[in-house]
């Protein structure tokens, strides 16, 4: 079975440099890093996202992804997956 990371720290919503914008403004086409609320509390995803016509997908491997997220920010193409040293690769 084939594990997935998919999420990251609890969300910081103070960061004014990056500031989270609700989710009913999310554009498409673009990656974007999400925030979601589960049982754990509030978190980001630990990769970018797009919003499509039929939902979010998974904006590195184009698969659907079934989140209901509460905001959304740009994606920074350096962000550290959590739990490694290791950078996310620019994306196109």
């Amino acid at each position: 079975m084939l594990m997935i990371q998919i999420k990251a720290g609890p969300v910081a919503f103070t960061d004014h440099a990056n500031m989270w914008k609700p989710i009913l403004s999310a554009p498409f086409g673009r990656h974007l890093e999400l925030a979601v609320l589960d049982e754990d509390g509030e978190h980001a995803l630990v990769f970018p996202c797009t919003k499509g016509r039929d939902g979010w997908m998974n904006a590195v491997t184009g698969v659907r992804i079934d989140v209901h997220p509460t905001h959304w920010r740009d994606w920074e193409s350096m962000r550290v997956l959590a739990n490694t040293s290791k950078p996310i690769p620019d994306l196109p």
